[in-house]
């Protein structure tokens, strides 16, 4: 765990390297300057600093774990203009509105980047074994093999599986491919002997007075103690521990609180007409790309579903030839998608504009006009057709509970290389968890995805 250390202090460093460019920035701007407006600039980064840690951003069991590392950025910089807002209608003491509102964007913008690419660095370390915590799995039965097969599925998270504990010994292993140490009561004497970093308990293989008499064995080893509740697909936001009558109670939240449905609201209204003010040309001239290389429309309409289940009508610009829903049965045996969704990689119905367009997503670019009017939102599941919602079971409903997106956690993890239920659990994690933190990342990572060209076709 060395290097997840040397991470550690690296990003100590790099704050307090970035606070210090942002001051001297601020200051050579403001000159000559004066007194009040360097006492308000440095008031603004020790309010980011202290922020930081109050919402658990120098938490080394945060680093590299994407939202909730940038959500404690962004807490950081509200704080930075709040704290300094209201201390000066408090004081009475008139305040740099230019300096504050100067820090707080650089700090956030700069620790955010610093803190990206320290996550950056570290996923590629983990990536070839590096910065692993060896890691003790205690359980049995489809609970075991569901958490081993997490773990290894997501390296990134830095867990190691090295081994297993079980309730008895005379049982058969629970994992095959991953060694049986030993029984619950050697739990000690294996993180001993195997130099274990965490133990993860999962579901009920020791609660109560087990788990807490666990704990006071590795209270001098130095090594972490975690429960895994058997809770799928929820993350830390949404979970809040309440003491009750001696318990540790999980309680999960159920229902988005309506102040952040608003938050998400606004932004895709403000942060959507921004974009299609900027797209505006590029729309423009890749609507005249395809009008003057094949007939028809340079527009595509058609009727997807929306939240709730309420139909409205997406626009793009069109990429294949207009007698292209007449051709798609001929074309049903090379279908390469899986589901309910038709795709070819080498589709014979889209054009060499199309294929442009479709390269980098330029043909979604008018559906920016679907997200200022209400039908999507910037980020969200994948807006189906009316023949998909008729297809759906079970589960599956739940994908309408929110807007459809422009973008999601399908367009940044593989595009039309997903297969359907991939896709689809995909789509009900975003719709369970989402936040505006989480949408910000999609936003980013669908710009490197858009311009790697990945699943595109």
């Amino acid at each position: 765990m060395t290097l997840v250390d040397d991470a550690d202090r690296g990003v100590d460093a790099a704050d307090l390297m970035v606070a210090g460019v942002v001051v001297g920035f601020v200051a050579w701007m403001a000159r000559p300057g004066t007194l009040t407006g360097m006492l308000w600039t440095l008031g603004v980064v020790a309010t980011f600093l202290v922020g930081m840690a109050v919402f658990r951003g120098y938490d080394v069991g945060y680093l590299g774990t994407g939202p909730g590392e940038f959500q404690a950025v962004l807490r950081g910089g509200v704080a930075a203009v709040v704290v300094p807002a209201v201390a000066s209608v408090w004081a009475d003491i008139p305040m740099s509105r230019l300096a504050v509102g100067t820090t707080a964007l650089l700090l956030t913008v700069g620790v955010g980047l610093g803190r990206y690419g320290v996550r950056r660095g570290l996923h590629r370390a983990r990536a070839q074994g590096q910065a692993m915590a060896r890691t003790l799995v205690v359980g049995d039965g489809p609970g075991l093999r569901r958490v081993i097969d997490d773990l290894k599925s997501a390296s990134y998270h830095g867990y190691r599986v090295v081994g297993t504990c079980i309730p008895s010994l005379d049982a058969a292993p629970a994992a095959r491919d991953i060694p049986t140490l030993g029984a619950i009561a050697d739990i000690p004497q294996v993180v001993h002997d195997w130099s274990i970093d965490v133990v993860v308990v999962t579901g009920g293989a020791l609660t109560g007075d087990g788990l807490r008499r666990l704990s006071w064995a590795l209270e001098l080893t130095g090594t972490r103690l975690v429960v895994a509740p058997g809770l799928v697909e929820v993350i830390g936001s949404r979970v809040r521990m309440r003491p009750t009558a001696g318990l540790s109670l999980l309680e999960i939240e159920v229902a988005t609180p309506r102040w952040r449905q608003w938050a998400k609201w606004w932004f895709d209204r403000l942060t959507g007409s921004l974009m299609l003010l900027v797209a505006a040309p590029v729309i423009g001239l890749c609507a005249v790309a395809v009008a003057i290389t094949s007939k028809g429309s340079p527009f595509f309409t058609q009727q997807r579903v929306g939240i709730d289940g309420k139909p409205f009508t997406m626009v793009k610009l069109r990429s294949m030839y207009i007698d292209a829903d007449a051709r798609k049965a001929a074309l049903a045996e090379q279908n390469e998608g899986s589901g309910l969704l038709f795709k070819m990689r080498q589709d014979p119905r889209v054009t060499p504009v199309g294929r442009v367009l479709r390269r980098f997503s330029l043909d979604e670019l008018p559906q920016l006009l679907n997200v200022v009017t209400g039908g999507m939102s910037l980020v969200g599941p994948r807006p189906p057709l009316p023949n998909e919602v008729d297809a759906y079971r079970d589960a599956t409903w739940r994908r309408l509970h929110v807007r459809p997106g422009l973008t999601g956690l399908w367009q940044v993890s593989g595009r039309s290389d997903l297969s359907w239920d991939e896709s689809i659990r995909l789509d009900l994690r975003y719709v369970d968890n989402w936040s505006i933190a989480l949408d910000l990342l999609i936003l980013w990572k669908t710009l490197r995805a858009v311009v790697g060209g990945s699943g595109a076709y």
